[in-house]
């Protein structure tokens, strides 16, 4: 139950980032309407900001909030993250302006590394060190989960009556994590002897930030994709509005079993992992780039690279935590501050090569760009750890 309650507070996070990149059009024509009037690719750049804006919450709040809370007793701390997230949505729902609503996805961002980062020590704590692959893949599911149910339900909710709508969805499900959580995480104490200083040790270590840019690097390849599946789907492959709830819900799908494999990879080489599952995300770019012209192979494309761009996700997690030494909350919580600056990337460049005229399938090649360089940063660092120790003076 605790995991459950765990992964019930995954799903409203999945929502909340990923429902914005199905309702983009419809957010533009809300709160950028003379924009999206006179130049209607330079509307969906501008709203592109907001996937940006929430990404550059989580860098910040991850790091910050993790060397903060540490010390405190971690369902305490859990409760505390999810009741952030429900205001900070809701105040999504009721943003009158688009600069407001830029500043409530970026203060909504702010809990959710860390409450990753600490879903992640409670799920390891509960499996033990043997399965802690699996204990991240299953609170991770909650995240993917919501890529088939959250996601593609709240495009379709807000297509049909608003996308407020579908953050108001995502407020509901903050109630009944926050109600689960309080009920079933089991109390574990904090580590009093840890202060916020003392955290921020974590960034003198080098292969911390080997880490964080392989994975901001890496993945921004999928979120510069998934940030413009809407337009992917309506303007480079000519599909109708409604199939875009299905190209969500297929890319959804195949997260779910990427994530699973992932962490059973995972459990058996990190290393091996994070190698193949960049090479794969690079595969999936490409073949969403090649078949981007045609709906019914799109959503085919979207399924498979769904997978492959899961992969290593839990293997980053690990990687973070085997590199942290003594500071566990704080990389736990930097994972997410990686995976999120990929976000930020990929949005922020996606918009870019689309406005540039390059196509509304660009941002797919763009991926296979930057997933390709996520694998030589990656080679970079398995190769430090090969590299002997000096020898005492």
């Amino acid at each position: 139950m605790a995991l459950l309650s765990m992964a019930i507070g995954a799903f409203g996070i999945g929502m909340t980032e990923f429902v914005s990149m199905g309702l983009l059009p419809g957010i533009a024509d809300d709160l950028l309407p003379t924009l999206m009037a006179a130049h209607p690719e330079e509307g969906i750049a501008r709203a592109g900001i907001l996937i940006s804006l929430y990404a550059l919450g989580v860098v910040v709040g991850a790091p910050t909030i993790a060397a903060i809370v540490t010390r405190y007793p971690r369902n305490r701390v859990m409760i505390l993250l999810i009741a952030a997230l429900l205001v900070g949505n809701l105040l999504t729902v009721i943003a009158p302006t688009f600069e407001l609503a830029a500043a409530t996805r970026f203060l909504s961002g702010l809990p959710h590394g860390a409450y990753f980062g600490m879903t992640t020590i409670v799920a390891s704590e509960i499996l033990g060190a043997s399965r802690r692959g699996w204990g991240v893949a299953m609170v991770m599911t909650g995240l993917t989960v919501a890529n088939v149910v959250g996601v593609p339900g709240g495009t379709f909710l807000g297509q049909h009556l608003g996308w407020r709508a579908a953050y108001a969805v995502v407020v509901l499900v903050f109630v009944l994590a926050l109600i689960m959580c309080a009920r079933h995480i089991p109390a574990r104490p904090g580590d009093r002897g840890r202060s916020f200083l003392q955290e921020l040790g974590i960034f003198r270590i080098p292969q911390v930030w080997m880490t964080v840019l392989l994975g901001a690097v890496g993945f921004g390849a999928f979120f510069s994709i998934y940030s413009y599946i809407a337009t992917l789907m309506t303007e480079a492959a000519g599909g109708p509005e409604w199939a875009v709830p299905i190209a969500l819900m297929s890319i959804g799908l195949g997260m779910v079993f990427g994530n699973v494999l992932g962490g059973r990879l995972a459990d058996i080489s990190v290393e091996r992992t994070l190698l193949f599952g960049l090479c794969a995300v690079a595969v999936g770019s490409a073949l969403v780039g090649a078949l981007s012209a045609w709906p019914v192979a799109l959503v085919i494309a979207l399924f498979v690279f769904g997978v492959l761009s899961q992969i290593t996700v839990p293997s980053v997690q690990l990687r973070l935590l085997d590199v942290a030494g003594s500071y566990q909350s704080i990389g736990a919580a930097l994972n997410h501050s990686a995976l999120n600056i990929g976000n930020s990337v990929g949005a922020a460049f996606g918009g870019v090569v689309i406005a540039a005229g390059f196509g509304y399938a660009a941002p797919a090649w763009l991926g296979v760009v930057l997933s390709v360089a996520g694998v030589g940063i990656a080679a970079w660092s398995l190769a430090l750890d090969r590299r002997p120790a000096p020898a005492p003076a």
